[in-house]
């Protein structure tokens, strides 16, 4: 996906604010489920919220203001309650500037503990890496 620096992602030197890479990883994750089917707004109204646990940031360059950056996710593993997504993040120019590695949890609403994926969103997951591998 793409998304374009503003000023208000940046710090006062014009480069993108670290924190703001999760953000932009976020979104990525997000529209990755939503092109694979899975809305996750589906899965809150059934008491099942999506939690990120561990996030490893690696910032080789950073971007600055104006930038049109690529964000790509990826899923690279899965369990019964957890998903590890890679993201990278490319300026215009496709040099890498962020690689980050997120691992997201199914919490139940109920208990507030990590709970089983559902299992449609399972299945579309699986239906997604026999495609892809």
């Amino acid at each position: 996906m793409k998304i374009r620096v503003y000023y208000e992602d940046t710090d006062c030197g014009s480069v993108v604010y670290y924190a703001n890479y999760l953000r932009f990883m976020e979104r990525s994750r997000t529209e990755f489920l939503r092109e694979k089917g899975i809305e996750l707004d589906e899965f809150h109204k059934k008491g099942i919220i999506f939690a990120v646990t561990e996030v490893q940031v690696k910032y080789r360059q950073p971007a600055r203001y104006n930038d049109l950056l690529e964000v790509e996710s990826k899923l690279i593993e899965q369990s019964s309650s957890m998903l590890l997504f890679e993201t990278k993040i490319y300026n215009q120019h496709d040099i890498l500037l962020t690689v980050g590695i997120a691992k997201i949890v199914s919490v139940s609403t109920e208990t507030g503990k990590a709970c089983k994926l559902p299992e449609i969103m399972m299945d579309k997951l699986q239906l997604y890496k026999k495609q892809d591998g």
